[in-house]
């Protein structure tokens, strides 16, 4: 069978790689030398090659209800771990939740200068858009070499409550030439308590999803009204443990009732 071909051809690789201004944390489906089984492999699995931007460090002014506020802060390491274990059982749901029919490869950057821009979005959002980390953008991920970036950033201190207004844990957008072609999506900093209250790594599927939905809704097939968001509007419930998986599952595999319909991404489309 296909998938148990690919499954067992599948190796893990990590390393880790010093360039001017970044660290980056690498990791790839198959080693090198399993270059025939990879090529193989990506026929039958759709790879979306990410790329995680973690600045540690947020130091903004920002205009806040008429007068100007300086904002710097910075996530602890236990903010850090939380997050970037989360992300790193991200992948896993990916597959999961596809049959394996799509997988992710990824590249963790971090920065070595401040968040130094927010874009407000609304009066009670800011966040970090594409052109408020153009540099790094334009530098690390360049048009082409990413399907998906992920930004994370630290939007409040957990100690004192300081915090940049934004009503919203995740924000995303699909690719367009601001994105560079890559869906994207920026995730703060939380509760150590908020990155286990759900599935791991959901938070990070969910944002992932509003960019896909839209990729795929793009190429005419049509998606359930408010695509990641719909789980409690078509009448799933949350798990306390898996959170909103179950809806997830169906939307990637086009499975979500409206109308009498069945709409989300064929299971068929991660690999067309």
């Amino acid at each position: 069978m296909p998938v148990s071909a690919c499954s067992r051809g599948s190796v893990s690789r990590a390393g880790v790689a010093q360039r001017r201004g970044y660290t980056c944390e690498l990791t790839r489906s198959f080693p090198l030398r399993l270059s025939v089984a990879r090529e193989y492999c990506r026929k039958l699995v759709k790879i979306w090659r990410t790329a995680l931007l973690v600045y540690r460090e947020l130091d903004v002014v920002l205009r806040v209800d008429g007068s100007e506020r300086h904002f710097h802060q910075l996530a602890s390491d236990q903010e850090l771990v939380d997050a970037l274990d989360s992300f790193r059982r991200f992948p896993h749901l990916v597959s999961k939740l596809t049959g394996g029919r799509a997988g992710i490869e990824y590249e963790i950057v971090r920065p070595d200068h401040p968040l130094a821009s927010l874009t407000r979005e609304s009066p009670s959002r800011f966040w970090p858009s594409p052109d408020d980390i153009r540099s790094d953008l334009d530098s690390f991920a360049p048009p082409g070499k990413y399907d998906s970036i992920f930004v994370f950033w630290p939007q409040r201190n957990l100690k004192n409550g300081a915090a940049v207004p934004c009503d919203a844990w995740g924000l995303a957008m699909g690719a367009s030439k601001a994105t560079n072609g890559a869906t994207y999506a920026a995730i703060a900093n939380a509760p150590s308590s908020a990155w286990t209250n759900e599935a791991r790594g959901e938070v990070w599927l969910h944002e992932w999803l509003h960019g896909v939905c839209a990729h795929f809704a793009q190429r005419g097939h049509v998606m359930p009204e408010r695509d990641a968001d719909g789980g409690e509007l078509h009448g799933y419930v949350r798990s306390p443990t898996t959170g909103w998986t179950d809806y997830y599952c169906d939307l990637m595999n086009g499975n979500v009732l409206e109308d009498g319909k069945r709409f989300g991404i064929p299971s068929d489309a991660w690999v067309a």
